[in-house]
C-alpha cells in the first residue's frame, strides 16, 4: 500500500491521452513519461524536450501511433533513440526517421533480428486486450537504417539539455542508457527496473550485465527511470542490484542456465 500512495504521488500530474493505450505522465515541464500500462509489458517512452529539439528514448511496441501523443506535447523536431533494439522499444521507430542505434544492434535492424515476427506477434498478444483498430497480422518488426550511430560517451545536445549516452551491455549487446547530469535524471532501460530482469537469452551476457551495473553505480543519480513496470525506484536498488550480482558471480552463479534468482522487489533469469 506505501509502494502505491507513493507511485499515486508521483503521478499526481498524470494526464490520460485521448487514446486509451497510452498514458501520460509529466516528470517536469520539458519531461514526460509515455507508458503503455494496457500490456504486460508496461513499457515507458521519454520524452525529453529541449531549447532546439526533442528527444525521445525508445518509442514502444507500435500497436499505436506514439507520435500522435508526441505531437501534443512538442512542435519541435524529435530525434529518436532505444535504450536497445528489441521489439518492445522500437516500435513507433517508423514514425521518427531521424534516429540514432549503437553498432552492435545494427544487424537487427537489418533481417537479422534474433526472434521470428510470429513469436513477437505472440508476445504482444499475451494476455492482453488490443485496440480495435490494431491489425496484429499486419504487423511487423521495425527495420531501417540509423540516422547517425551512437557510442558511449556521446552527448546529444537539444540546446539547453545535454544527454549522456552510456553503453550498457548485458541485456543486450547494444544497450543503452542515458543520464542527464544536471537534472540527475538516469534512464534506465532494461538494465534496471522492479520485475523479472532477462540475462538468459543468447544475445544477453550476465558478466557485462555486471559490469554495466559497475559503470552507473558511481553517476550523481538523483532520480531513476526505467524502460518497465513500476516508476517508484529509489537509488538504492543500483547498489542492491550490484551486490547480489557481486554475489552471484562470487557463488558461480552468473552464467546462461544458472536459473533465477528472487531479491523481492526484483529478480533475475539466467
Amino acid at each position: 500500500m506505501f509502494q502505491k500512495i507513493i507511485l499515486k504521488r508521483f503521478l499526481s500530474g498524470m494526464k490520460k491521452s485521448d487514446s486509451s493505450w497510452f498514458t501520460v505522465d509529466k516528470i517536469d515541464e520539458c519531461t514526460f513519461v509515455i507508458s503503455e500500462y494496457s500490456h504486460w509489458e508496461e513499457t515507458h517512452c521519454y520524452l525529453l524536450i529541449g531549447k532546439e529539439k526533442a528527444l525521445l528514448i525508445d518509442t514502444g511496441l507500435g500497436v499505436c501511433d506514439i507520435s500522435k501523443e508526441v505531437s501534443k506535447l512538442t512542435s519541435k523536431h524529435i530525434c529518436a533513440v532505444a535504450t536497445h533494439i528489441h521489439w518492445d522499444h522500437i516500435g513507433g521507430h517508423k514514425y521518427y526517421p531521424d534516429f540514432f542505434a549503437h553498432r552492435a544492434e545494427l544487424d537487427w535492424l537489418s533481417g537479422k533480428f534474433p526472434l521470428p515476427v510470429e513469436t513477437v506477434k505472440q508476445l504482444i498478444s499475451k494476455d492482453c486486450i488490443l485496440p480495435q483498430e490494431f491489425d496484429i497480422g499486419s504487423y511487423d518488426i521495425f527495420q531501417g537504417k540509423p540516422s547517425s550511430l551512437i557510442c558511449d560517451g556521446d552527448t546529444i545536445d537539444l540546446g539547453n539539455r545535454k544527454i549522456i549516452a552510456l553503453h550498457t551491455p548485458g541485456h543486450s549487446p547494444g544497450h543503452l542508457c542515458f543520464f542527464e547530469e544536471e537534472s540527475g535524471y538516469f534512464f534506465s532501460g532494461d538494465l534496471i527496473y522492479k520485475g523479472m530482469l532477462f540475462a538468459n537469452y543468447p544475445s544477453t551476457d550476465p558478466k557485462a550485465y555486471l559490469e554495466s551495473l559497475e559503470k552507473v553505480s558511481s553517476l550523481p543519480i538523483k532520480r531513476i527511470f526505467p524502460g518497465h513496470h513500476s516508476l517508484d525506484l529509489k537509488n538504492e536498488i543500483i547498489k542492491e542490484m550490484l551486490h547480489e550480482f557481486r554475489n552471484l558471480d562470487r557463488n558461480g552463479n552468473l552464467h546462461h542456465g544458472a536459473g533465477t534468482f528472487d531479491f523481492g522487489e526484483w529478480s533475475i533469469k539466467l
